[in-house]
């Protein structure tokens, strides 16, 4: 199917995976994309990605030799001069179809081993990069026999899903019990459909989270361009309630955290591509929690580019096609985002903000991303599906943003209708 947008000159760019009308967060990465012409391989286009596409090759992504099929028969009618995957579901496909054009990237095995929290465990623990103490539990008995040979604390999570869904701390029997059936069944925005299914029992690590924006040029050239601070939510859960970044991060020039990073890129033989690496910084140092082999999600190439001029889409993008990326950063600001998550469970009565608040705080973007007679659940039982709205804010350094952010936080009103009583709240 050819589609009405125009060449800008760029080598084409085959995109595995838009997103449907639900990953509002992705039309941003798909717009700095656009810079070449975009081929999108996927079911169907969402309307909200039309304009950015000058063809699209109709291919059910979860039958990677269907869509392998597809994309070789275009690639033999028009040029296609890189793959990129900015969905977590679709990071190995995209490497493996890169594989079968001849065309840049890490091998697909390098990006299985990121999608699979199990098998990166293993290689961290062989490498000797500082992570979690991980064990598979195949089911609830042995769940708690690991909780208690790694000792409370621990966290218990799927082994292939994304998002922080199922991604619970347990702190006794009882807890890892319930931990362990809230990671069987959890899924999040169909992932569970391109995961390796599972669940871990690993080592609770404390201190703030982190993640390290990274592009890797070839083996052993690593490089962190921003350092992402998170805001998390109330434990057990960790769904992430926002992010700053700061062109000025002191971290962007800490060694043991450079060495970190490049250790596990290392360590999964990932030698080319855009990584979104969380960590957590602990009394001990920096200590890896998961290697997402594509750009962060939740608006994060958005801050760092508002806050440094890099755009990590067109990063992926160049490295995709074998082209040298602009990694220069051309500005020394802050930004932020903020979600708002319901604090009881029920169906939205009302959502409101002053437009007053909204501009003073600055903001690049407010956004409402559910609607008046929506059910929602509230933590710890929501997942990012629930979350009421965005927004984005900037300022020049990350306390600035910080005062914006909460400044729009306080102002907002979402009133539930529960089973019992109807609650107005603010995040």
């Amino acid at each position: 199917m050819t589609l009405t947008r125009t060449s800008r000159g760029l080598d084409p760019l085959l995109l595995v995976g838009a997103g449907g009308p639900a990953f509002v967060y992705r039309e941003f990465s798909l717009a700095r994309l656009s810079a070449h012409p975009v081929i999108l391989a996927d079911s169907a286009p969402p309307d909200w990605a039309r304009s950015y596409l000058t063809h699209h090759i109709a291919a059910d992504l979860t039958d990677s030799e269907s869509t392998a099929a597809a994309v070789k028969a275009h690639a033999a009618q028009h040029h296609v001069a890189g793959v990129v995957a900015y969905m977590e579901h679709h990071v190995v496909l995209a490497a493996e179809l890169a594989h079968l054009l001849n065309l840049p990237g890490s091998s697909p095995a390098s990006m299985a081993a990121a999608r699979d929290k199990a098998q990166s465990r293993r290689l961290f623990a062989e490498h000797g990069v500082p992570s979690a103490r991980s064990l598979q539990a195949v089911d609830a008995d042995e769940a708690v026999a690991h909780a208690e040979l790694l000792g409370y604390p621990v966290v218990v999570k799927p082994r292939g899903l994304a998002g922080s869904a199922g991604v619970v701390r347990a702190d006794n029997v009882a807890q890892a019990r319930a931990a362990f059936t809230r990671a069987s069944v959890e899924t999040v925005l169909d992932l569970d459909q391109y995961a390796v299914p599972g669940v871990l029992v690993e080592e609770y690590l404390s201190g703030p989270e982190i993640s390290a924006e990274t592009v890797v040029l070839g083996p052993g050239e690593t490089r962190i361009v921003a350092v992402t601070r998170k805001q998390l939510g109330p434990q057990p859960t960790f769904q992430e309630y926002g992010h700053t970044v700061d062109a000025r991060d002191d971290l962007l020039h800490d060694p043991d955290l450079a060495n970190v990073v490049a250790a596990a890129a290392e360590a999964l033989d990932i030698t080319l591509g855009v990584l979104h690496v969380e960590l957590r910084l602990t009394a001990d140092g920096p200590r890896i929690i998961e290697v997402n082999a594509r750009v962060g999600g939740d608006l994060i190439p958005l801050l760092v580019h508002a806050a440094t001029g890099i755009d990590l889409l067109r990063v992926a993008a160049a490295i995709a096609t074998g082209a040298t990326p602009d990694l220069q950063p051309r500005r020394q600001q802050a930004a932020a985002i903020r979600f708002a998550y319901p604090t009881v469970t029920g169906t939205i009565e009302q959502l409101s903000v002053p437009h007053a608040i909204v501009r003073r705080a600055h903001t690049e973007r407010y956004v409402w991303t559910r609607q008046v007679g929506d059910p929602v659940s509230a933590p710890p039982h929501a997942s990012i599906s629930d979350r009421l709205a965005h927004w984005v804010v900037l300022g020049s350094d990350a306390a600035d943003c910080n005062l914006r952010a909460d400044l729009v936080a306080r102002h907002l009103t979402a009133s539930i209708s529960g089973p019992v009583t109807t609650t107005s709240c603010a995040r």
